[in-house]
């Protein structure tokens, strides 16, 4: 990410908690849902393992993505939309402090030592998103904003 989004995408990211990833391979389209964990650069980190259909495919991969919350009502739905790139961290600082950024948005793993152990045993990931559109439909419907503009 060249610049940082304003702090309303910032904001976006903290408040949710799911992405959905859509890819293409050889097989065509797919999507997969997964946690995340946003960074103070507007990054997403998230946990899959390397050998499932997405983990084979989003290495060095440009993705697209949403994030929103369930259940919402048409008029105030909230989320983002966006497009960006997916790396495996094999660096073993990036993925220590990655993995500090994940534990501490999802607390609950530390209640349970087997999650958190499986869990620390497969692949961190980050997502760098290169564009973002936050939708707000409590200002209007289909109202947004775009980064970078």
């Amino acid at each position: 990410m060249t610049s940082s989004p304003a702090p309303a995408f910032h904001h976006a990211l903290a408040a949710h908690t799911t992405v959905t990833l859509a890819y293409t391979d050889a097989d065509g389209p797919q999507a997969c849902a997964v946690l995340y964990a946003p960074t103070d650069r507007a990054t997403l980190l998230f946990v899959s393992s390397p050998t499932t259909r997405h983990g084979r495919a989003l290495d060095g991969a440009r993705t697209a993505f949403t994030v929103q919350a369930d259940h919402q009502d048409w008029r105030t739905i909230t989320g983002l939309q966006g497009h960006g790139t997916c790396r495996l961290l094999t660096d073993p600082e990036a993925r220590a402090a990655a993995w500090t950024t994940y534990t501490t948005r999802f607390t609950f793993l530390a209640d349970d030592p087997a999650l958190t152990a499986a869990l620390a045993r497969t692949a961190l990931w980050e997502l760098t998103p290169t564009d973002l559109r936050l939708i707000d439909n409590s200002q209007g419907f289909g109202h947004h904003r775009q980064w970078p503009a």
